[in-house]
C-alpha cells in the first residue's frame, strides 16, 4: 500500500550537532542545529521499561515516514529529531518499499517520561 500526502500529517524537526564556533581555549563548541524541518507519519512500535540502579524507566519506539530529498537522505543516527516537544533519538534510517528515493522511515527512540 503507497503512501500519500495526507497521511504524513506530524511535522519533526531533525536536529544534527554542528560545531558553531570556539570557547576561549580554543576548543569547538557543538550545538544542536535544525537540519531540516519536514512532514511525517508516525507509527508507534513498541514501548517498555527497564530498571536501571533501582529506578525504573519507561521508552517509547516510534517509526516516522518523511519523503526522501537530498538532506533526508543524509539523515544518520548521529541525528536526532524534535516531535511533540520531546528529543527522540534515531536508531536506524532506510528507505521505504514505497519506490526508490521516495519515501525514508526513521525509527527512534525516546524515554516515556519526557
Amino acid at each position: 500500500m503507497a503512501i500519500t500526502a495526507q497521511e504524513l500529517d506530524r511535522r519533526i524537526t531533525i536536529e544534527r550537532e554542528t560545531e558553531t564556533g570556539r570557547n576561549e581555549v580554543n576548543e569547538p563548541v557543538f550545538e544542536w542545529v535544525a537540519l531540516a524541518t519536514v512532514w511525517a507519519r508516525r507509527r508507534d512500535a513498541s514501548d517498555g521499561e527497564r530498571e536501571a540502579a533501582g529506578q525504573v524507566g519507561s521508552t517509547l519506539v516510534s517509526r516516522f515516514v518523511i519523503r526522501s530529498t537530498s538532506t533526508t537522505r543524509t539523515v544518520t543516527p548521529v541525528d536526532r529529531l524534535n516531535y511533540s516537544a520531546a528529543t527522540w533519538n534515531i536508531l536506524g534510517v532506510k528507505e521505504t518499499e514505497d519506490g526508490r528515493n521516495r519515501f525514508l522511515e526513521i525509527t527512534a527512540i525516546r524515554d516515556s517520561d519526557q
